[in-house]
């Protein structure tokens, strides 16, 4: 039986952030579509160090992240020295196709499912691994995707102070938004792609972690579905988190009856829309946490201590700040590239926590310093693990209420040891 390593690469963490880690969701995509016939071993190296000496024969590469993506290739160089086949695969192989594939023995453009990557595995049994396989947009029936592989988690690694994380799962692909900052049209098309319910419904029942992270792009576009979807879920008990919820009265109160936990919510200005929709999601018990871009073109320094102070004042649980960076395949970037505002490709630096551009209105050494001033400044009063602690209390007490609690997670007992940092 042929040994295959699966790695997912570690990346840099935003240093202003509470440390934790979430069991990545492309790796166990992918590993359910690995035949049974291989032996399969996941490495996950922000959590585990890979054994560069160990037996394998062949290494899949899964790489999320541009800022992955030199570190992606120094792992592949070194199993090549070997004489191993290294195959790449993911987001940040799709944003850099030409340049991973110059660094590797194959990429895998696209979604595995549907039996492609079992193909790609039997050229490379029978010999015949082609260097590139482009099956971009060429996606796989959204019906005929099944459950992730979870199995393949050491589970130990994703537990912060003895909470164990979220799990990952999806109810939909693609998106049919087109947000000047994301490359999620290049990468999915403009086209949402909800899955069957009955087939969400069916993987979370088989996650025994009673929380969940719902990766959708956005739950905002279609409303007749996420209905039927928020339906399916109440009667299951889960608690979950999300991506922006469609922001209508209806849908926010099925959200929350259906067991949503905290949404992230994209705070672009200072406007009554907002406000609303934060206040929204907070009358019906959903903590909010504020995703909040810096750096672009109507924003100055002014602006960003008024933004700060907004979050204050609506109240939001928690906050992170990201500045713009120019990702590769982005609306952002070709504006950006045509007035020659880019200021390297350094991609290892394309963690959003680095200018890599020159802003409009400010200098970059002007909007770094609003960065490190937005963290410090939301969180002067309230440290980020308290407020986070608070976020955890509040579905500990939902799930007492509901009778879904399960002890071992200690999180009433440990809350004073949050609350401590």
């Amino acid at each position: 039986m042929s040994h295959i390593t699966l790695i997912f690469p570690a990346w840099p963490k935003i240093a202003e952030q509470t440390e934790f880690h979430l069991p990545p969701h492309a790796p166990v995509c992918v590993a359910a579509d690995v035949p049974n016939t291989f032996e399969l071993q996941f490495i996950d190296e922000n959590v585990d160090a890979i054994d560069f000496d160990a037996d394998t024969d062949l290494v899949l590469l899964s790489m999320m992240l541009t800022c992955q993506v030199p570190h992606g290739l120094e792992i592949a160089a070194r199993f090549r020295k070997r004489g191993i086949v290294v195959i790449a695969g993911g987001i940040g192989v799709m944003l850099h196709a030409d340049e991973v594939g110059r660094g590797v023995d194959s990429i895998f453009l696209g979604e595995t499912e549907g039996g492609l990557l079992a193909g790609v595995l039997h050229d490379w049994q029978k010999g015949n691994l082609k260097p590139r396989y482009d099956y971009f947009h060429q996606f796989s029936a959204i019906d005929k995707i099944g459950p992730a592989r979870r199995d393949i988690l050491n589970r130990k690694r994703y537990v912060y102070r003895g909470v164990p994380m979220v799990d990952l799962v999806h109810a939909s692909r693609g998106c049919r938004f087109n947000c000047f900052p994301c490359a999620t049209a290049y990468l999915g098309g403009r086209r949402f792609r909800p899955r069957p319910i009955d087939k969400v419904v069916e993987e979370i029942v088989g996650i025994e972690n009673n929380r969940l992270f719902l990766v959708d792009n956005s739950l905002a576009q279609d409303k007749k579905w996420v209905l039927e979807l928020f339906a399916a879920l109440k009667p299951l008990k889960r608690k979950w988190i999300s991506h922006p919820i469609l922001d209508q009265e209806e849908v926010v109160a099925a959200a929350a009856e259906a067991g949503c936990w905290y949404v992230y919510q994209a705070v672009f200005d200072t406007s009554d829309v907002i406000r609303n929709r934060v206040k929204r999601l907070k009358e019906y018990g959903i903590g909010v946490e504020a995703a909040v871009l810096l750096g672009p073109d109507n924003q100055s320094a002014d602006y960003i201590k008024k933004l700060v102070d907004f979050l204050l004042e609506i109240d939001v649980d928690m906050a992170e700040f990201s500045i713009l960076t120019p990702f590769p395949h982005t609306p952002v970037t070709a504006k950006f590239e045509k007035e020659n505002r880019i200021l390297h490709k350094n991609w290892s630096r394309y963690t959003t926590t680095e200018v890599c551009f020159k802003p409009k209105n400010m200098t970059p050494d002007e909007l770094q310093e609003m960065y490190y001033y937005a963290w410090k400044s939301f969180y002067k009063d309230m440290p980020q693990s308290l407020r986070m602690a608070r976020l955890f209390h509040s579905v500990v007490m939902r799930e007492v209420a509901d009778g879904t609690y399960k002890s071992q997670t200690r999180l009433v007992e440990r809350r004073g040891q949050w609350e401590k940092g």
